[in-house]
């Protein structure tokens, strides 16, 4: 799309956006404002405060929190110091870590001279939120006691989802349920994330437990029943990736998770305790969004980063990160093996118009779980965008490599020449933004390796052009079909999991109509909802493109599904970013279960809750119940900070919140 108007995108993104978005997004969330757009037009961005919902202040800059950063931070923030994160990665910090650090942490020393209020105005300049609760955090006060504390027995076979099946095929004996019991669902409890504006974290079911993150870094396990807690970590930064659970040999199982600072843990799943933590990359932006994979006591853990962020900085020399998936010792956190997407670091290739240096080739990062294959010693995984200029040939691409040793195998570029930031957002002149202008199509979904009757294994990966595609799996060298279901943009296409059961693939589409990107999409193109796909040749079995049923006063709700799916037999299940959860039937795709998460909530540890829109986070099932995590408030979502459960007998009868 952004090659078919080249004279309306160059107007457009130089059309100047309110810099009082962030007003418009916080009177949105709290009174319902509206914002009215003529028909073609294409918003852009003005700053990188905008991605973020939630924020209380009109002009953070007037805060005294602002001086502050400029006198004590900035130097290091801004100004490229090693492992320091620059200021946009900061912002997407909860209060909670951004104190940690500063009391404890690693900045304690350079926050000392500091009051506690100093601290506190900084955190308030960098959260653009009014600080509440991060120099105490809430302790749960529903607790288990008796036999809801206890664990069951560990059983591998009942753990499912990413971090040990791409595919997320849930079987009827371990869901407990099956295509018939859904439309018999009803809210069991729910969970309230206290602070919170986004719940984004894969839930793991296992032991009689849920295992989740949360935005401030708090791990949570908890009761699969009744929703009290049996444990809790507090991890350094928000936990976006899932819980992925392993035991190996006779030891205690353990549960692996990583938050957005780039720290990888290990904790005891019965008790909460620490056994590891380690650094996944020594790169300042490096963040970990995909949920680790584990087999027989290894870890292959991706990396990507926000540095694709930094870049909106005009000063910031970009871009040195370089995306890789890493194996690592499970019960020791010993790195074994690392495999880069783009071999060499990034060189000086040249210097931008405000004379900042262009490092290049750069990104190509990996932002979810690898796929594992050990039968025939290979891993496979996709790649996301290069960051600057030149692109390079690891960009958009599927990688298959050595289990034992990272070897690399093959690859296959999906889509070539696509270098892009977040500084192409603001405007096609902007010093930081690559000639190349994207269109950032990256391969965000999991690859599948499907068996297909008849015929060698397929990897099929889902892309965010629209198209969902097969290659074979052995070499990568056949392409054996693609097929276009979305229309695509840089929230458009397939964005997260794809699910399959056998040979059937359904994919989700996003096809967000407003990016902020300031490109035109016709809304007439665009197709969110769920496809089905026939594997073996390609063919859409069926497809349920999703009614925009948002209402006037919700302008950050949109049809699309960004969330990862998960299937059962015959039927898969769909959180889309209007809020509402819906169970597909898998032969036909017609909807056999709805339920709207956009809600106010009772919640079993009275806080305050409502869903919203779901990404990042797909539904868990097992045991007879299904799992959700339920708000987004980023990229111009709807916020919500809810976890909720699922079943037939829905008992306690925990309901919504009544008027």
């Amino acid at each position: 799309m952004l090659n078919d108007h080249p004279n309306l995108l160059d107007q457009q993104r130089h059309t100047s956006w309110p810099l009082a978005l962030t007003a418009f997004i916080l009177c949105v969330i709290l009174v319902g404002a509206t914002q009215v757009y003529a028909e073609g037009d294409a918003a852009v961005l003005s700053s990188t405060d905008e991605m973020q919902a939630g924020n209380e202040f009109n002009d953070r800059s007037a805060l005294p929190g602002a001086a502050l950063y400029d006198t004590h931070c900035a130097t290091c923030h801004l100004g490229q110091v090693y492992k320091a994160p620059h200021q946009t990665w900061l912002e997407m910090m909860s209060q909670k870590a951004l104190y940690k650090t500063m009391v404890e942490g690693i900045m304690a020393p350079q926050a000392a001279k500091l009051s506690q209020q100093q601290k506190i105005d900084v955190i308030e300049y960098l959260t653009s939120k009014r600080y509440k609760t991060a120099a105490k955090a809430l302790q749960p006060s529903n607790l288990c006691t008796g036999e809801a504390s206890a664990f069951a027995q560990w059983n591998t076979q009942e753990i499912t989802g990413w971090g040990r099946d791409t595919s997320r095929f849930v079987p009827d004996t371990v869901a407990g349920l099956n295509k018939a019991d859904l439309p018999k669902l009803r809210l069991k409890w729910s969970f309230g994330y206290a602070g919170a504006f986004r719940a984004r974290s894969q839930p793991t079911i296992a032991m009689g437990a849920i295992y989740t993150g949360s935005q401030d870094g708090t791990v949570y396990a908890l009761d699969l029943e009744t929703g009290c807690v049996r444990w809790s970590f507090s991890a350094s930064a928000e936990v976006r990736t899932g819980v992925v659970l392993g035991q190996h040999g006779s030891t205690r199982p353990l549960a692996f998770f990583g938050d957005i600072i780039a720290n990888l843990y290990a904790v005891d799943a019965l008790t909460g305790e620490l056994v590891w933590k380690i650094s996944a990359d020594d790169h300042p932006s490096a963040t970990l969004t995909g949920t680790p994979a584990y087999h027989e006591g290894v870890l292959y853990a991706p990396v990507s980063s926000l540095e694709v962020t930094a870049a909106a900085d005009p000063n910031y020399p970009c871009c040195t990160f370089r995306g890789k998936v890493m194996a690592i010792d499970a019960s020791s956190g010993a790195s074994q093996w690392e495999s880069y997407t783009v071999p060499d670091p990034a060189s000086k290739q040249g210097v931008t118009s405000v004379g900042t240096a262009i490092l290049a080739p750069s990104g190509a990062p990996v932002w979810n779980s690898p796929t594992l294959d050990p039968d025939n010693n290979r891993l496979f995984f996709g790649s996301g965008e290069n960051y600057s200029s030149p692109a390079d040939g690891n960009s958009d691409a599927i990688f298959a490599v050595r289990m034992d040793t990272g070897e690399r195998l093959w690859t296959r570029q999906i889509f070539s020449g696509d270098a892009w930031n977040v500084a192409c957002m603001m405007s096609v002149n902007h010093p930081n933004c690559p000639p190349e202008l994207g269109p950032d199509y990256d391969l965000g979904s999991s690859p599948l390796l499907v068996e297909v009757p008849g015929a060698e294994d397929f990897i099929v990966a889902g892309h965010k052009d629209g198209t969902v595609i097969a290659y074979d799996a052995a070499t990568g060298a056949n392409r054996q079909w693609v097929t276009k279901v979305g229309r695509g943009s840089i929230q458009g296409g397939v964005h997260f999991g794809m699910a399959a059961e056998g040979a059937r693939v359904y994919a989700p589409i996003n096809d967000m109509n407003d990016t902020r990107n300031g490109e035109y999409l016709d809304p007439a193109l665009a197709r969110p909802g769920v496809h089905a796909i026939n594997a073996q040749d390609g063919a859409v079995l069926w497809s349920h493109v999703q009614e925009n049923t948002c209402e006037e006063d919700r302008p950050l709700c949109d049809p699309g599904v960004s969330a990862p799916l998960t299937a059962l037999t015959d039927a898969v299940i769909a959180g889309h970013l209007d809020g509402h959860l819906r169970a597909y039937d898998g032969e036909t795709g017609e909807v056999i279960w709805d339920y709207d998460t956009k809600q106010d909530l009772d919640t079993v540890n009275g806080v305050a809750a409502s869903g919203g829109g779901m990404s990042g986070a797909g539904v868990a099932v097992a045991q007879g119940h299904v799992v959700v995590n339920s708000g987004y408030g980023l990229y111009f979502h709807e916020p919500g900070n809810a976890l909720l459960v699922f079943a037939v007998d829905s008992s306690p009868k925990l309901t919504a919140k009544s008027d």
